[in-house]
C-alpha cells in the first residue's frame, strides 16, 4: 500500500522537491512497485506519470483510454492527455516550480539497476528547468526494504537452501559409491527436486561446477558441458531460491567441496584467502552498525577486495563483492560494489545483500557466499547457517 506520508518524509529528508514516478509498458518495475501497479496492472499500454511533491498533494498524468489507472493513489489533481503535445505540457505542469526532481535515473548509467527511465523522458523533464537526480536511496526505502512476511520468507528459504547442501553432498557420496561418478547435471537436478519438495521456486537452476568449471564465475551447468564429479574432484555449488508465494524474497549461497578425505593444499590455500575476505566484509558491516555509522556498499567491497589483493589474487577477482537480495535474487537495493560500479547508496535496516568474494583460476575457482540481513533495529544477521570455515570433505 502506498504510504504518502512516508514517501514525502523520505523526499524531504533527501532534500528533493519531488519524486516523479513514470512507466511505459512495464519498463520501470521500480515505479510500478512503489505505486502498487506491479502484476496485471503493469500491462497498461500508455505512459503514466505520478508526481509526489515534498509537501502538498500528488499529481497524476494518464492517457484518455486508461483514465483510472492511478485512481487508487492519493491526489485529486489529474490531467488526462490524448495528443503528444498534451503529454509534454502535462509533464511540465507536474513539475512546475520544482528544481530538484528524483527519477529512476543513474548519471552515466553507473547503476543500471536504478536507471529505468529512458534518456528522452529525462530530457523532457529537464526541459522544464528541473535538475533530475537519482532516486536510488528513495527506491531502497520503498522497494528493497522487507516487511515482516518477507523477512520470514527469507529465513525459511535460507533454512531450505542450507539443507540443500546436505542433500547434494549426500547424493554425491551415494552416487560415487554406487557408480564411481555423478554428473554435474544430476546434482543440479537433485537440488531442484529438494526445492520443489519444500515449496520453493527459482528463476534459474543452480550452478554445479567441477574443476575448471568452478573457475567460471557464471558457469552454466548444462548437458552440453556436463562433466563427472568423482574421487579427487573439487566442486563448487551456487544455489538460490525463494518460497513459492507472492512477494517472497530469495536466499543465495555458495559452498565448495572436495571428494576425498584430505583436501589438497592448492585448494585449501585459496579457500583460506576467500574466507578471510568474506569475514572482512562481515566485520566491516557489523562494525559500522555497532558504531551507528553510515555505510555504503562500496566501502564493504573495498574491505573485501583489499584482502584478496594483498594475497596476490586481485586479477583473479573479476566481480563485485555482493548484490542486494529481494523478490529478484539480484534485487534493487544497495549492492556491495566499489568495483563494477561505485555504489554509494547507504546500507539500511530491513535490507539484505550477499557477500560472495571469489578467486578464479584456470584449473579451479573458489567462492564463499553468505547473505547478510540488517534487521529493523540495526542488528546484523548472517543467514544460511554456519559459515564455511574449510572446504567440505565428501568421504567415499
Amino acid at each position: 500500500m502506498f504510504d504518502l506520508n512516508a514517501v514525502q518524509a523520505a523526499i524531504r529528508e533527501a532534500g528533493f522537491d519531488g519524486w516523479l514516478l513514470y512507466d511505459f509498458r512495464g519498463l520501470n518495475i521500480l515505479a510500478q512497485r512503489v505505486v502498487g501497479l506491479a502484476g496485471k496492472k503493469s500491462l497498461l499500454s500508455r505512459r503514466w506519470f505520478y508526481y509526489v511533491p515534498a509537501t502538498g498533494e500528488p499529481k497524476k498524468l494518464v492517457h484518455a483510454i486508461e483514465p483510472a489507472s492511478l485512481d487508487h493513489l492519493p491526489g485529486t489533481q489529474k490531467v488526462t492527455y490524448r495528443r503528444w503535445q498534451e503529454l509534454e505540457a502535462g509533464v511540465g505542469s507536474l513539475v512546475s516550480g520544482a528544481k530538484k526532481v528524483a527519477m529512476e535515473y543513474s548519471p552515466r548509467n553507473a547503476n543500471p539497476y536504478i536507471g529505468r527511465v529512458d534518456a528522452g523522458t529525462i530530457e523532457l523533464v529537464k526541459s522544464f528547468g528541473c535538475d533530475v537526480v537519482a532516486s536510488g536511496d528513495l527506491i531502497q526505502q520503498f522497494e528493497a526494504v522487507w516487511d515482516a512476511d518477507q523477512e520470514k520468507s527469507h529465513f525459511e528459504a535460507a533454512k531450505h537452501c542450507r539443507e540443500a547442501y546436505n542433500v547434494a553432498f549426500a547424493f554425491i557420496a551415494a552416487e560415487i559409491k554406487a557408480h564411481g561418478k555423478v554428473m554435474e547435471t544430476a546434482i543440479q537436478a537433485r537440488i531442484l527436486k529438494h526445492f520443489a519438495d519444500n515449496g520453493m521456486t527459482t528463476y534459474s537452476p543452480p550452478i554445479v561446477g567441477v574443476g575448471p568449471h568452478s573457475g567460471d564465475p557464471h558457469f552454466d551447468t548444462s548437458p552440453a558441458t556436463d562433466m563427472p564429479v568423482e574421487k579427487g574432484s573439487f566442486v563448487l555449488i551456487d544455489l538460490w531460491a525463494k518460497m513459492d508465494r507472492p512477494r517472497a524474497v530469495y536466499a543465495d549461497y555458495t559452498r565448495t567441496a572436495f571428494i576425498g578425505d584430505v583436501v589438497p593444499e592448492k585448494y585449501a590455500k585459496v579457500f583460506t584467502v576467500v574466507a578471510a575476505a568474506r569475514d572482512a566484509a562481515i566485520k566491516c558491516v557489523k562494525d559500522a552498525f555497532a558504531a551507528k555509522r553510515p555505510l555504503r556498499g562500496w566501502e564493504v567491497d573495498n574491505a573485501t577486495r583489499a584482502v584478496i589483493e594483498a594475497a596476490g589474487y586481485g586479477e583473479n577477482y573479476p566481480h563485485r563483492t555482493g548484490h542486494n537480495i529481494g523478490q529478484e535474487v539480484h534485487g534493487n537495493g544497495g549492492h556491495i560494489d566499489g568495483f563494477e560500479t561505485r555504489d554509494d547508496r547507504q546500507i539500511i535496516p530491513r535490507t539484505c545483500f550477499s557477500i560472495e568474494p571469489g578467486i578464479y583460476l584456470p584449473e579451479f575457482g573458489v567462492r564463499s557466499e553468505v547473505d547478510v540481513y540488517i534487521d529493523a533495529t540495526g542488528n546484523v544477521h548472517v543467514t544460511g547457517g554456519d559459515l564455511q570455515t574449510e572446504i567440505h570433505k565428501i568421504i567415499v
